[in-house]
This record gives C-alpha cells, sequence and structure tokens, in this order.
C-alpha cells in the first residue's frame, strides 16, 4: 500500500505497482507523473465516482482496479487504453456501459455486484475476453453479439434477471467454468425434493479456530456435541460473491450428497445468532493440501503449479478417476460444479486421495431436459480437459498409461462441445488403467 503524500512528494518514481486507499474522491493527477513505467493501478476502496478525460496518458496501464468506489457509469475513456487488459469494477453502483467503452483487447474483466441491466453490443469486440465476472447484476439478456467472444473460458452471470440462456453459450469452443445459478431460468429446478439433513444447534458447537476463507464464507475447526471427532463448519457470508450467492451452493452441497472424493456432509447449521447459515462437515486432515494454485494475472483462467511440482504417472491416473467418479456422481443429481480446478482439490499424496471441494459457482439443473443436461456437463468437462491437462505438464516422464490419458485430454478439450465425452465415459474409459 502507498500513501498519496509519497505520490505528490515524488517518492514512488519509476514503481510499477501502485495501490492508495485513502477516500479519494477525485483522480490523484499526481499518478501522471508515472505514465512511462505503471502497469498496475489499485485505487480500490476510495469513493471515486469518475475519470479523467486524460486518463489513457497512462500507456504502459495494464491492469486497472476500481472495485469499492462508486462509479454509475463504466468509463468510456478506457477503451482508449491500448495496453489495459484486466480491468475490476466489483462493487461499484455501475448502471451503464457506454458501447465502445470497452478496450477491445481485454482479457479479464470483473463487473461483480453492480446495477448493470445491459451489456453493449460492442463487448462481441473483445476478441480475447477470456474471463467474465458478472455476477450479482440485473442483466435480464445477453447480447448476441457476445458470441463473438470465443476466447471465453470463465463466465459468471450467477444472481442477475436472466430468464433463459441463449443457444450460442454453449457452443463456445473453450467455456469451462460457468456459473449461472440465482436466475429466474425457464428450466429452474426446483430443490424442494432436497433430502433432510440432520441439524446442529450453533449453541451446540465450539468453534476452535479459522481454516481458512473464501468468497462465500469461513470455514472453522469446531467442536460439537453430537459427534466424538473434531469437525469442521462452515459459515456462510450472505452476500453475493463472485461467483453467485451462497443459498445456491448451499443447496448444491445438499444435493450433491456423499461420494468417497467429496468432503463429508454431516449436517446443517441452525440458530445461529446472526441468523448466518451453515453446514457442519468432516474435518479434513492436515495432510491434504490444494493440488494446484489459483490463477495469476498471466495465466487468467489456468491455474498455477510450483515449478517443482511433479505428479507420478500413478498419481495422475488415480486424481483422473476420482474427479471423473464425482463429476459422473454430480451431473446424475443434475448439478454443474462450474469451478472445477486444481485449486479446488484437495489431495493427500502418501494416500494419493483426491477430494473435490467448493460448490459456491455449482448449478442445479433438472435431469428431464437431455439436451440442457449434455450441454451443461460438456462445460464441465472442458474444464476436466484442463485438469487433465495441467497434470500431464507436470508428469514425471512417459509412461504408457499416460497415452490413454492424453486421449481423454484431448477429446474432453474438443472445441465442439457435442463432440466431448460424458463423464460415465470418461470412467469407463479411465477404468481400463486398472
Amino acid at each position: 500500500m502507498h500513501t498519496l503524500a509519497q505520490l505528490n512528494a515524488g517518492e514512488l518514481q519509476g514503481i510499477k505497482q501502485l495501490k492508495i486507499k485513502e477516500n479519494l474522491v477525485s483522480f490523484p493527477k499526481a499518478i501522471y507523473t508515472l505514465k512511462d513505467t505503471l502497469e498496475l493501478l489499485d485505487l480500490s476502496g476510495n469513493k471515486l465516482t469518475e475519470l479523467p478525460d486524460d486518463f489513457a496518458c497512462l500507456h504502459q496501464l495494464k491492469i486497472l482496479f476500481l472495485s469499492e468506489n462508486q462509479f454509475t457509469t463504466f468509463p468510456s475513456v478506457l477503451q482508449h487504453c491500448s495496453q489495459l487488459e484486466m480491468i475490476g469494477f466489483k462493487s461499484n453502483q455501475i448502471q451503464h456501459i457506454p458501447e465502445q467503452a470497452i478496450p477491445v483487447q481485454t482479457r479479464w474483466l470483473i463487473l461483480t455486484n453492480n446495477q448493470i441491466t445491459q451489456l453493449p453490443n460492442s463487448i462481441g469486440d473483445c476478441y480475447r475476453l477470456e474471463k467474465c465476472m458478472l455476477a450479482g447484476n440485473r442483466l435480464k439478456s445477453l447480447p448476441d453479439r457476445m458470441a463473438k467472444c470465443t476466447a471465453l473460458a470463465l463466465l459468471r452471470i450467477a444472481a442477475n434477471e436472466l430468464t433463459s440462456l441463449p443457444a450460442w453459450l454453449f457452443t463456445l469452443p473453450h467455456l469451462a467454468w460457468l456459473a449461472c445459478s440465482g436466475n429466474p431460468l425457464e428450466w429452474n429446478r426446483s430443490l424442494d425434493d432436497l433430502t433432510d439433513l440432520p441439524t446442529t444447534s450453533f449453541s451446540e458447537i465450539e468453534l476452535l479456530g479459522l481454516l481458512g476463507e473464501g468468497a462465500s464464507g469461513h470455514i472453522y475447526q469446531a467442536k460439537s456435541k453430537q459427534h466424538q471427532e473434531q469437525v469442521a463448519v462452515k459459515l456462510f457470508k450472505g452476500a453475493v460473491t463472485s461467483d453467485g450467492l451462497p443459498d445456491d451452493e448451499m443447496n448444491a452441497c445438499v444435493l450433491a450428497g456423499n461420494h468417497p472424493h467429496l468432503v463429508p456432509l454431516l449436517g446443517a447449521i441452525v440458530n445461529h445468532p446472526q441468523h448466518r447459515k451453515g453446514l457442519l462437515l468432516s474435518l479434513i486432515p492436515p495432510s491434504y493440501s490444494n493440488l494446484g494454485a489459483t490463477p495469476s494475472y498471466n495465466s487468467c483462467t489456468r491455474d498455477v503449479y510450483l515449478p517443482t511440482t511433479i505428479f507420478k504417472p500413478n498419481e495422475i491416473t488415480a486424481i483422473a478417476k476420482a474427479i471423473a467418479s464425482v463429476g459422473a456422481h454430480l451431473h446424475s443429481k443434475g448439478i454443474m460444479h462450474g469451478d472445477l480446478y486444481a485449486h479446488n482439490i484437495l489431495y493427500d499424496r502418501h494416500q494419493v486421495h483426491a477430494i473435490l471441494g467448493d460448490f459456491g459457482a455449482a448449478t442445479c439443473y433438472p435431469l428431464n431436459s437431455k439436451p440442457l443436461a449434455n450441454s451443461l456437463e460438456a462445460i464441465d468437462v472442458k474444464a476436466f480437459g484442463f485438469l487433465l491437462d495441467d497434470l500431464l505438464q507436470h508428469s514425471a516422464g512417459n509412461h504408457q498409461a499416460m497415452e490413454l490419458i492424453e486421449a481423454c485430454r484431448d477429446a474432453c478439450l474438443h472445441i465442439k462441445p457435442t463432440e466431448r465425452p460424458s463423464f460415465n465415459a470418461l470412467v469407463t474409459t479411465l477404468a481400463r488403467l486398472d
């Protein structure tokens, strides 16, 4: 974090990244003294409402974060920023995006939790758009020209006002991560058929410490009077996240039930003093760690790994079988995971055991429409293909078994979604490696 005083005193000359949070109400023109070097500008958490007309003089700028400010209109001046490829306006008050305002070279666009009712047709000109975050707005439709965004791999449109999804969405060649729950879609699934979960009053639980925090909630290690062993408790925050609504995540967790490669679900938390919803889960041993790390600015939608990461052939085979099995299980229940990534997989190298978690982007869909079910499954299968590709890129040398894994990867990554195998077919194919 930098200060306005440092900037005004000329102490930041030559820096490539600048972050200031000081309740700014106007754009500090002193930032222009950094125009020849500045690549990342983060003015999140201020009170800005507009950018100056000469903002584009920051000709080296690649990444701009203006989240948690007070913009009501997406600044048109950004279209003139020739290097800008990552833009973040999360949690503003944006209602309008002018035509041509989004730079055509944009790769990563974050507009989560605003008041946008319509996207400009010109978004279809964003030929590099790979990650588009639109959850928590008021969109009623997507422009047809967006079908030209063929590089799109991750799309978050949950918690909007969409009544249908356009047919072109299911033809995008690289779409692998989709969140669309929390919309009044005509095929919305009633979850009245959810199995009743055992409930545990929050007063019967002792929280021992925070294990982690995600977009949708906090996970604690805990003691429960109903269970002899220590457990995990996930308490949902209750607000819209980058993936969607916590209620939808909770419903998907419950509907998914138990599986050898999912975190065991023990029950629901009730009677929280702040009325927070929560789940009681089995505590995963500390021997498990994340299989990969979340995407970087450069990788955009692909997970990253330490250069020293090596997977043995038996590990790749075991992980592939486990996640294919989970995929088949989820889609048999009408659940698209929407976030099938290595960073959402916990892995124990000693037991060679993988567990898929994080249902924040999950969508529950009806099973009575085979075309819809196939289309949604094909998206998760694409993500599985990217996972296999990651594992193979970090494989410990050639091995005969890897030929079959490579074939599965190639089939899952087919640019025509209708040509990809189902998870059931993948389970059958991978069983040949027994």
